[in-house]
């Protein structure tokens, strides 16, 4: 599977175009709040034939509207962020969007933990990873995983907002990172990095070294939810 990012908005967060290389079919990965990616994507050959959204900030699921003029396609939702999802139009409004006053966008189908979703003939797994969100989660193959807000290069995501949830967060990277060590992680914001890199080196997963004998980096080592 091809990953590409695009880093759109305000929030400057990554949108990912995933292709599957056998078949050329193709996913977007989180949209951005504005036209930005429709316009970044304007005239490209493309097949896209799903719109997956990681959680429902406005910064990843607000352009969803203008996305579907474009590519009327199914769209996936993890199931639990429902609730945070249709607050999108309140969300618009502390931003002075106007273009999520009226809607959402429509939602056609939800996934939970251990779901699959087949693109082209790339098998995708879903990982739930709730505590940035409640919902939040994570779309997976053998080899690249595109986790939202769930992990940074060198960060977490945040636990502050409404609707967040600090001890879900330490579970959940528990979880993400007892994935394999190469693979390569796509985050909302920042550059690609791996599995093991965090591992080794995020000051905010020292717990997780300290459970796995794992030597790292001096410094900080601090917990979320601690």
């Amino acid at each position: 599977m091809k990953v590409e990012a695009i880093t759109v908005g305000m929030f400057q967060v990554n949108t990912y175009l995933l292709t599957d290389e056998a078949t050329g079919a193709q996913a977007i990965v989180d949209t951005g709040e504005s036209e930005e990616l429709v316009e970044r994507l304007r005239g490209r050959a493309l097949d896209v034939r799903m719109i997956l959204l990681t959680h429902g900030h406005i910064d990843h699921a607000g352009a969803l509207p203008l996305l579907q003029e474009v590519w009327d396609v199914p769209t996936y939702l993890p199931r639990a962020e429902l609730p945070l999802f249709e607050t999108l139009p309140v969300q618009g409004r502390m931003f002075g969007m106007p273009h999520l006053d009226r809607e959402c966008g429509r939602i056609d189908h939800y996934v939970d933990d251990g779901d699959t979703i087949a693109l082209g003939e790339t098998t995708l797994r879903f990982l739930s990873t709730p505590g940035h969100t409640p919902g939040q989660g994570c779309y997976f193959d053998d080899h690249d995983i595109v986790v939202g807000d769930t992990l940074f290069a060198g960060s977490i995501g945040r636990t502050d907002f409404p609707m967040s949830d600090p001890r879900l967060a330490v579970d959940s990277l528990r979880r993400l990172c007892a994935l394999p060590d190469a693979l390569r992680v796509h985050s909302g914001h920042g550059p690609m990095t791996t599995i093991g890199e965090e591992l080794r080196t995020n000051p905010f997963l020292g717990y997780l070294r300290r459970e796995r004998g794992i030597d790292g980096p001096p410094g900080l080592r601090w917990a979320p939810g601690t």
